[in-house]
């Protein structure tokens, strides 16, 4: 009897036992449960949170990488390091073996240049309605390209009508030089901003690099160099180095800009001592001369400080002044400081200025983008 006892004793304390470890079980079922959920629910937050972000955070990495790759944008900083003379490398080396190639075979290609009489040029300026009054008007210039200087404008009398009649000659030139470095630099522009370049567009960077005598393809010298010369201080040049078109090495050798040469080719100055080895560059036509100007104000080292003044106008978003420009040209003569006076009282006598911002109407649609 007693063992009946003890064992419903166990029994019922077994069974107590069950039910308590049931609802224990129970209790961590739904703790579990919770557990689970809040996991679930936490890890739908963050899925959808990544799902979210994730094309932000795709498009903000592509714009940094594009960012790094913008030309513009890097060359602002070079450039900033550079007028303030924290890196001397930009615009420092220079690569002479191809600097004038394409100035030369502008100028040696086949030419049927004809040497027109002064009163034949004043007849097509007349015929065309071009003149200096309505230029300084409008602002536009009529695309008359000349080859040669007429041989009878050393004999006009009148001052007023030889320099106007030099500068319709020589303005056309200037502005159409200057035109084909700014569709270069449109182009030079487009082709960086891009994440990938063409081999086209490689090649014809290539191409630059060695005009303007670029070393080590440094992008932000190519940019300093690759840039205009102001009109008003182009003519103001050629005006002083030719005595306004009269000069014999602009007779003889169409040499607006009285450029040296030590090569065989050229003009030797009369007054040149007898050991002097330096001659005048003489060029078959006028735009040759022009050419090789800008190609030298763009790379010689004498006019590094003119590139780097120029540069700063850019970066101000200022036009190019020449009266500014100009004080950085000392050295393109022995009489120095001198030599800047006569150029920025040329300038501001004739009032050259008023065609810095002259056009030449469009004789191609390239020309016409940029009216």
């Amino acid at each position: 009897m007693r063992k009946k006892i003890i064992i419903r004793k166990k029994l019922t304390s077994f069974s107590g036992t069950t039910k308590y470890l049931k609802k224990k079980n129970k209790l961590k079922t739904q703790e579990s449960g919770l557990e689970n959920l809040s996991r679930t629910f936490l890890s739908s937050l963050i899925i959808i949170s990544f799902f979210f972000t994730a094309p932000l955070a795709i498009n903000l990495i592509k714009k940094q990488m594009i960012f790094s790759k913008d030309y513009e944008n890097n060359s602002k900083n070079n450039l900033k390091k550079l007028l303030e003379n924290k890196i001397t490398k930009l615009d420092k080396k220079l690569n002479k073996n191809f600097l004038y190639e394409d100035v030369l075979t502008l100028d040696e290609q086949p030419s049927d240049a004809i040497l027109l009489s002064a009163a034949t040029i004043e007849e097509l300026f007349k015929s065309t309605n071009y003149n200096l009054k309505d230029v300084r008007k409008n602002k536009l210039v009529k695309p008359i390209s000349l080859d040669l200087l007429p041989k009878e404008i050393v004999k006009i009398e009148n001052v007023k009508k030889r320099k106007d009649l030099f500068i319709q000659i020589i303005l056309p030139l200037v502005i159409n030089e200057n035109d084909s470095i700014k569709l270069d630099r449109i182009k030079l522009f487009s082709i960086l901003n891009k994440s990938k370049n063409t081999k086209k567009e490689q090649k014809w960077l290539n191409v630059k690099f060695k005009q303007y005598g670029v070393v080590d393809k440094d992008l932000s010298t190519l940019k300093v160099r690759m840039d205009e010369v102001p009109v008003s201080m182009a003519i103001a040049q050629a005006a002083k180095e030719t005595g306004w078109g009269t000069s014999r090495f602009a007779q003889e050798g169409n040499a607006l800009f009285g450029q040296w040469t030590w090569s065989g080719e050229g003009i030797k100055p009369a007054d040149a001592e007898d050991d002097s080895t330096h001659k005048v560059m003489r060029f078959k036509i006028l735009q040759a001369s022009v050419k090789a100007y800008q190609r030298n104000l763009n790379t010689h080292s004498s006019y590094k400080d003119f590139r780097s003044a120029r540069a700063e106008l850019r970066d101000e978003g200022k036009k190019l002044d020449s009266i500014i420009l100009s004080q950085y040209l000392d050295k393109y003569a022995e009489t120095g400081k001198e030599y800047v006076k006569i150029l920025q009282k040329i300038i501001r006598q004739n009032n050259l200025t008023d065609f810095d911002d002259a056009k030449l109407l469009p004789s191609s649609k390239d020309l016409e983008s940029l009216i």
